[in-house]
């Protein structure tokens, strides 16, 4: 690559997942590269219009997340915790020897504690305010993930939520990035998380038409860039990730997954829930990903798409990727698995966008079985997990308000601007 970025790059050292797919990074990276889907028919949304979500299941908070009281958090933060441990670990990171002033924090979530909201009003109004927990803010104001991680981790730099709908935890991503180019860290500790499998969230998106319909074929359901898709499935989870500037985790010895070369963010300015038709915003946000990267178009070699499965969002990107690279990346959505996390899909799939560079495997999208008109000429990973080196690769994150984040990724051998 050439040069011309601007900033550094970060040093991707750690990653912990907490997903439909698994339990951990290497759980969830192998069910996303077989290419089977998670969702399933959900007795808790029993009576809403689409009784379907994609579940971390065998999730334990007195077994995962410990300690004498785990219920006092929501179950948005109890995976921001796990995840932000597996990726300390990952990272050979010890916080109980780190100079915690040098340490942030950025967690983005979409609705916060939005289990606890909805549990707690109900109280309210069938029981009167006795039954009102007294823990209730402090369990589902949406910063509380990232300061119980600072608690948690003993960190004293930074510590910041971040709110951009679906694109929460790659923005989390892009502002850690910012915050250790600036010198306002050594470490930082970033990504996403969101639980909203709830009756209530459940309902909304399927009264906006978000959701598919697909009832009677729950793991057919989610199917990214396909013909017939007709909606995401609802799903919950978090991705954390470890950055470090590239010299210091040199200077350590560190394990350093992948480097950070780039991120770019913008703003349709259009609607509330559509994207701009022609998709030039976000377009816009991929071009910065790789100016600040030093990186030409035909350098990127995979694209982790946001990929919803609704109509407007996959006609567009589809489009926007086909201006921009026509059919050179391998292309895949990995909430064909996973479904839609929300706020923490940004993260996962950031995560997940690493692992397809250090291995060099992109896994597949699910339910691709003839891909729509707007995202035909792609080169769309379906069927089977795809071998091929990836020297370069973005994540796309879209969200509701028109928020456009892209990651770029690059090996750790591969030189950067």
């Amino acid at each position: 690559m050439s040069g011309g970025g601007s900033g550094r790059a970060a040093a991707v050292t750690g990653l912990g997942l907490v997903t439909p797919a698994g339990l951990g990074t290497e759980q969830t990276w192998r069910r996303v590269c077989s290419g089977r889907s998670t969702a399933a028919e959900d007795p808790a949304l029993a009576g809403a219009p689409v009784p379907l979500s994609c579940r971390v299941e065998g999730f334990e908070p007195r077994r995962h997340v410990g300690g004498a009281q785990p219920w006092r958090d929501d179950r948005f933060t109890q995976f921001a915790l796990v995840a932000a441990r597996e990726a300390v670990r990952d990272a050979a990171l010890e916080p109980r020897s780190w100079d915690g002033a040098r340490v942030a924090v950025v967690l983005g979530s979409a609705a916060g504690g939005v289990a606890t909201y909805e549990e707690q009003h109900h109280r309210f109004l069938t029981t009167g305010h006795r039954a009102v927990s007294p823990l209730t803010l402090p369990a589902f104001l949406p910063n509380m993930a990232a300061g119980r991680l600072a608690i948690d981790l003993g960190a004293h730099g930074p510590a910041l939520h971040t709110a951009t709908a679906c694109a929460s935890g790659a923005t989390a991503v892009a502002v850690a990035a910012m915050l250790l180019d600036a010198g306002a860290c050594d470490i930082a500790v970033a990504g996403g998380s969101d639980a909203m499998v709830t009756p209530l969230c459940a309902t909304a998106f399927a009264r906006a038409g978000a959701l598919s319909r697909r009832v009677g074929d729950p793991a057919g359901a989610s199917r990214p860039f396909d013909t017939e898709r007709d909606g995401f499935v609802l799903a919950e989870g978090a991705g954390v990730l470890v950055l470090e500037r590239a010299p210091d985790a040199a200077a350590r010895g560190a394990p350093v997954r992948a480097l950070l070369a780039g991120h770019g963010s913008s703003a349709d300015a259009h609607h509330t829930v559509a994207p701009e038709p022609e998709g030039r915003h976000l377009r816009r946000a991929a071009e910065q990903a790789l100016d600040r990267a030093g990186a030409a178009r035909t350098d990127v070699d995979h694209v982790n798409a946001h990929g919803t499965g609704t109509p407007l969002n996959d006609r567009t990107e589809g489009a926007v990727l086909h201006a921009l690279f026509g059919g050179g990346p391998a292309v895949t959505s990995t909430k064909g698995v996973t479904g839609h996390m929300m706020g923490a899909a940004g993260a996962v799939e950031a995560a997940l966008t690493v692992l397809a560079v250090q291995r060099g495997t992109v896994p597949p999208t699910a339910n691709l079985r003839g891909a729509d008109p707007g995202a035909r000429g792609l080169d769309l990973v379906h069927g089977t997990a795809r071998s091929r080196p990836v020297g370069l690769a973005l994540s796309n994150s879209c969200g509701f308000g028109g928020h456009n984040v892209v990651l770029a990724f690059v090996s750790a051998a591969t030189p950067v601007g």
